[in-house]
């Protein structure tokens, strides 16, 4: 039995979310996996705490609602960034004091679903890093980001055990006070430019961070954890989101489940719309070698 700890931050609004999260890590464990949720609760109902808990259903598992005293997190409250960005996304930067008897544990945004045991990736050997984690979609994407080791924090395997010993979210506190000029991406800036060369950069299918069917950070066919990244998730009626298909499988494992009429809106009506938009928004798309690029990835290549 191989024991792994994944956290997860949400509040009401996200934890249907957080349920297809879970759902796929079960769907897609291993029969030797043993899965401990540490779900950080941002005023979660007692409904939606009820439903998450129904998911051991899928698969035996612990679900632990962690509490967390926001009063601890007033620094992080004055930060201005994208407004779908919550204070429940700063609750991992107190992580080791949260949980203080674990000491490694993966840590997911709500956004993300996950195909594939997380074995592999628990076990991943951090040395004298502190952190690991795939590189973001800027450093993939833009020329200015070149050669950085800037990771994206919608998967983040946390070495708990050193971050006590080396004080380390009080080094996120200061870097918060000293440098709000620098944040710009939340929590995310916080973690890489605290933990600055103390960050072990793990393969893209770890974190394929995907906004568009030619917007993703590798296109391959099997990707170990999809993060839907910016504003436009999957449960948004007519996105452009690739691999939506994949969050729906999953949310059909949770009480959030679709009735029939909804599929239709979901599946039918959804795709239709998504579609559309897409050619709306870009109509020259056919031009650019990426689109090819990908379509080849996805659909032609073995």
């Amino acid at each position: 039995m191989t024991k792994i700890n994944v956290c997860i931050s949400c509040d009401e609004n996200y934890a249907k979310y957080a349920s297809v999260v879970i759902a796929s890590i079960l769907y897609n464990a291993q029969d030797e996996d043993f899965l401990h949720f540490y779900v950080l609760d941002g005023d979660i109902s007692s409904e939606s705490k009820s439903k998450i808990l129904s998911l051991t259903k899928i698969k035996p598992c612990e679900i632990d609602f962690i509490k967390v005293d926001e009063t601890k997190l007033e620094i992080y409250k004055q930060i201005n960034t994208h407004e779908y960005i919550t204070l429940p996304t700063y609750y991992r930067l107190i992580l080791s004091e949260l949980l203080p008897d674990v000491d490694k544990i993966i840590y997911l945004d709500c956004d993300t679903v996950v195909n594939t045991s997380l074995k592999d990736l628990f076990e991943t050997d951090l040395a004298e890093n502190i952190i690991a984690g795939v590189l973001d979609a800027r450093v993939k994407h833009k020329k200015k980001w070149k050669n950085s080791k800037y990771i994206n924090a919608g998967m983040v395997v946390f070495d708990l055990d050193k971050i006590r010993k080396e004080d380390i979210e009080q080094k996120f506190v200061q870097f918060t006070k000293n440098n709000p000029e620098k944040i710009e991406t939340g929590d995310q800036d916080i973690i890489n430019y605290t933990l600055e060369g103390r960050i072990k950069i793990l393969p893209d299918e770890w974190n394929v961070q995907v906004s568009g069917f030619a917007s993703r950070t590798s296109f391959t066919k099997r990707p170990k954890i999809i993060h839907y990244i910016g504003y436009y998730k999957p449960w948004v009626f007519g996105s452009c989101t690739f691999f939506k298909d994949l969050y729906f499988k999953y949310l059909q494992l949770t009480p959030w489940a679709l009735t029939e009429e909804q599929q239709k809106h979901w599946y039918d009506e959804n795709k239709k719309a998504s579609r559309k938009n897409f050619w709306k928004k870009r109509p020259l798309c056919f031009l650019n070698p990426k689109y090819w690029y990908a379509f080849y990835c996805s659909y032609i290549k073995q």
